[in-house]
C-alpha cells in the first residue's frame, strides 16, 4: 500500500509575527506595503516571512479589497482557431504584457459553443474578474449584454455594430480593404474576386464592404466567396469555389492572412501561378503573410497594440478615469509583397 504524504500546512500570518517578534497587525502592514512600519521591523518581518515559507492569501485578500486582480481575456473563437491564427496570439500577447506591468493576472477564456457561452457568463458574474477584454464579439453576443449589467470594466477589440458606448480598440477595416484593392487593381487585374471571411463579425463584415467600395460598378456578387472563419482550409475551399465560378480570374483579396495562405495552395493545385496568372493578398501581415510562396501583398494590423491598447482600457476604467469617446483606432499600412 502506498502511503500519502500529508499535506503542508500553509504558513500564517501569525506564524509570521512569533518567528518576528511583532504583532499580527504590523506584519500585516508590511504585507499589504503600507507606512508606519520601522525599518528593523519590516527586516526582521521580511526574514520571518522567508524562513516560514509565508505566501499572502490573495483569495482572503480579495474577499476584503473586493478586487481580483485578474482580468478576463475571452476569445469568441473555435479551439483550432486559437491556436492556428497568430493574431489571436499577438492580441493575447500584448494585452498580458500590458496587464503584467499593472500586476494584474490574465484569465484566457475561450468561447466555442453555447455552453461555454453559459459557463463564461456565470463566471463573470461570480466576480472572479475585475474587468474583461473581449475579442471577435459578435453582433448581439449574448456575453456583451452580461458585461453591461454587471457594469464590469470592459474594453472591446473590433466593435460589433450594437457595442454601444462600450470602450473598444480596433482599425478602420472598411477603408484598409478598400485600400488594399485598389493597389491590387492599379497592378492592371480584370477579374477580381473576394474570399470573405467571418461575415458574423465587424472585422469581415467590413472588409467585404470595402473590398465592395473599391470595385464600384465592376462589383460582381459572383466573384465573392463566403467562408465562415479566418482559416486556412476556408481559404482552400473559397479558392476552388471562385476558380469553379470563374475560371478567368485574375485577382483575389482573401480577407486574412491564413485565407490567403490557402488560397495559394488551391491555386498551385490548379496550376495557376502566383502572381503570373493571380494576384492575391491578404490581410493582417501575420506570419502566415512572410511564410507564404511567393510572401503576401497584404495590410499590416498591429495585433500586439490592439490587445495592449484594450487592456489600456480597462485598467483606465478599474483607476477610475474616464476612456476615449468612440474608442481607439491603429493605423494599418499597407505591406506589398510579390504575390500581387
Amino acid at each position: 500500500m502506498v502511503s500519502v504524504p500529508a499535506r503542508r500546512k500553509r504558513a500564517t500570518i501569525h506564524d509570521v509575527a512569533v518567528e518576528a517578534g511583532v504583532s499580527r497587525g504590523t506584519v500585516s502592514r508590511v504585507v499589504n506595503d503600507e507606512p508606519y512600519v520601522s525599518a528593523s521591523a519590516r527586516a526582521a518581518i521580511e526574514a520571518a516571512i522567508e524562513k516560514v515559507g509565508y505566501v499572502p492569501n490573495n483569495a482572503a485578500r480579495s474577499l476584503v479589497m473586493q478586487r481580483s486582480q485578474a482580468v478576463g481575456f475571452i476569445v469568441h473563437e473555435p479551439h483550432s482557431l486559437f491556436l492556428e491564427d497568430p493574431n489571436i496570439g499577438e492580441i493575447l500577447l500584448g494585452a498580458n504584457t500590458a496587464l503584467s506591468d499593472a500586476d494584474y493576472q490574465m484569465v484566457c477564456l475561450i468561447i466555442d459553443s453555447e455552453r461555454d457561452t453559459a459557463r463564461v457568463a456565470r463566471y463573470l458574474s461570480g466576480g472572479f474578474v475585475d474587468g474583461v477584454i473581449i475579442v471577435s464579439a459578435r453582433q448581439h453576443d449574448p456575453i456583451t449584454r452580461v458585461v453591461e449589467k454587471l457594469g464590469l470594466p470592459t474594453a472591446f477589440v473590433g466593435h460589433p455594430p450594437d457595442l454601444r458606448d462600450l470602450p473598444f480598440v480596433g482599425i478602420d477595416n472598411r477603408r484598409s480593404a478598400r485600400d488594399l484593392t485598389e493597389r491590387l487593381l492599379a497592378t492592371g487585374r480584370q477579374r477580381v474576386g473576394m474570399i470573405a471571411a467571418a461575415l458574423d463579425r465587424d472585422s469581415g463584415a467590413d472588409r467585404l464592404a470595402g473590398f465592395t467600395d473599391a470595385l464600384g460598378e465592376r462589383f460582381d456578387p459572383a466573384l465573392v466567396a463566403s467562408v465562415p472563419l479566418y482559416a486556412y482550409a476556408a481559404g482552400v475551399e473559397g479558392m476552388r469555389e471562385l476558380l469553379h465560378r470563374s475560371p478567368d480570374i485574375d485577382g483575389v483579396f482573401a480577407a486574412s492572412d491564413a485565407v490567403a495562405a490557402g488560397a495559394l495552395e488551391a491555386l498551385r493545385d490548379a496550376g495557376r501561378s502566383v502572381p503570373g496568372d493571380v494576384g492575391v493578398v491578404g490581410f493582417d501581415d501575420s506570419a502566415w503573410a512572410r511564410r507564404t510562396q511567393p510572401p503576401l501583398s497584404t495590410v499590416h494590423q498591429p495585433a500586439s497594440g490592439l490587445g495592449a491598447g484594450a487592456a489600456e482600457l480597462v485598467l483606465q476604467q478599474l483607476r477610475g478615469e474616464a476612456t476615449p469617446v468612440g474608442g481607439l483606432l491603429l493605423h494599418t499600412p499597407i505591406v506589398w509583397r510579390a504575390s500581387a
